[in-house]
């Protein structure tokens, strides 16, 4: 199975911290992924960035307390990760992604 695909390519850091924001339930700030992740701050502020810039992830301003960040999964991000799983199961089976399907509901991964 080929892993080449026209979808950027991210650290693992980004990586972890994309799928940490996708799979874990909000709200997510960089101290609670840092604390999540076991990383500084800084290096979860510098993968934010790049992430943002990709808009894979957004930020929001927390109205109660001014200092504090949210962030938030867009669906670009959430686009990009379903392409990756699906690499990453046509890897694991042997598979081209052509032989990878979606069978969900009828609805096809064209428009992702």
């Amino acid at each position: 199975a080929s892993v080449r695909s026209d979808a950027p390519d991210l650290t693992a850091r980004q990586q972890a911290i994309l799928m940490t924001i996708a799979l874990t339930p909000g709200p997510h700030t960089v101290r609670g992924l840092a604390e999540h992740l076991n990383i500084a701050k800084p290096a979860v502020t510098r993968a934010l960035d790049a992430l943002a810039r990709l808009d894979f992830i957004r930020r929001i301003k927390d109205d109660t307390d001014l200092r504090n960040i949210f962030i938030e999964r867009t669906p670009a991000g959430m686009a990009y990760l379903r392409t990756f799983s699906g690499l990453v199961l046509a890897a694991a089976s042997g598979k081209d992604d052509s032989q990878l399907a979606p069978k969900r509901s009828g609805k096809t991964n064209a428009a992702a």
